[in-house]
């Protein structure tokens, strides 16, 4: 019997979390009541279209997440919630939510083909800004998102419902990467990923208050950034403070060595007086963080994580806008 729990793992050894969240330019969250399989879109529930859609993303290497999503209602309802989380250009705070209430979820293909293909279908459900929670309990893919995701996942609806938090939802998720760190959640629009978690610094993540320093233990990254810059950015999250949160940014890496022992980035960001700020660092391998490490409870052997720290951090540029122009 394999006893190993790769969160446990990762637990002990100390490992970094920030860097190891995914990047890319939509989501598409599909309600689907659990058991899921291994592999989420081979479920019981999942049509045949929707599965073939998905093979096709991935064959097409298009930047998609496709993940399962469910509530404690799901398996109640006769609707099927669809949400489509898609990257703006720019200066940006993270994502912009399309949510749709299909009849069931044979109608889920039809509606997404038409919106890649930039035809938003008419009978999007608008609604207020919620903020969604996804909690991986997958527990079939790695035992781990099973053992902390689903107490996470009761306690932290009541952590939300304790709060008087109206505007978010709370989901289980199909597996989004990065079980070891167990319990593991993206925090949408916003598309920030955090992992070991506890109700304390979920309570601070979800109020933004407290102390900031606890974003060095849970924040695994920004999912709208590269994992270069996701290192970057936790920095300026700890000089910043919560109000970091309220910026809006963009990033890109300049340069790379050919060996990735070396990454220059740049990130800009726009604060909440509407200043602009440009900021360039160097980064570097760091081979007292790099790690050999097994990252699920089924890996047969390790593998090099290799992990970055910014060396050096500069203002590039300033630009003051007055708010009254």
């Amino acid at each position: 019997m394999n006893t190993f729990f790769c969160s446990d793992y990762a637990r002990q050894t100390g490992e970094d979390v920030v860097g190891s969240a995914t990047n890319y330019e939509t989501y598409i969250l599909v309600e689907c009541p659990p058991p899921w399989t291994t592999e989420a879109f081979n479920s019981k529930w999942v049509p045949n279209n929707l599965r073939m859609l998905v093979e096709e993303a991935k064959r097409a290497k298009l930047p998609i997440r496709f993940l399962l999503i469910a509530n404690d209602q799901s398996h109640k309802i006769e609707q099927t919630t669809l949400l489509i989380y898609q990257k703006s250009k720019g200066l940006i705070q993270g994502y912009r939510k399309h949510e749709f209430k299909l009849e069931n979820i044979e109608n889920v293909a039809a509606v997404v083909k038409k919106f890649l293909w930039g035809s938003i279908p008419e009978y999007e459900k608008e609604t207020s800004n919620t903020r969604d929670i996804l909690v991986c309990t997958h527990g079939s893919h790695d035992k781990c998102c099973a053992r902390y995701g689903n107490p996470f996942y009761f306690h932290a609806g009541n952590t939300i419902s304790h709060l008087g938090l109206q505007d978010v939802r709370i989901w289980k998720s199909s597996h989004f990467g990065g079980h070891r760190f167990a319990p593991t959640i993206i925090d949408l629009p916003e598309g920030r990923y955090y992992g070991l978690l506890d109700q304390d610094s979920f309570k601070s993540i979800l109020t933004r208050t407290g102390d900031i320093q606890c974003v060095n233990k849970v924040y695994r990254g920004w999912g709208i950034l590269p994992v270069p810059l996701q290192i970057l950015e936790k920095e300026l999250i700890l000089h910043y403070g919560w109000d970091w949160f309220n910026y809006k940014v963009a990033g890109k890496i300049l340069e790379q060595s050919l060996d990735n022992n070396t990454v220059l980035a740049e990130l800009t960001f726009e604060n909440n007086r509407g200043s602009l700020y440009t900021c360039q660092a160097k980064l570097v391998k760091d081979d007292t963080k790099t790690i050999e490490i097994k990252s699920s409870c089924n890996s047969k052997q390790a593998s090099v994580v290799a992990k970055y720290s910014v060396a050096s951090l500069w203002l590039e540029s300033k630009k003051v806008v007055s708010l009254s122009a």
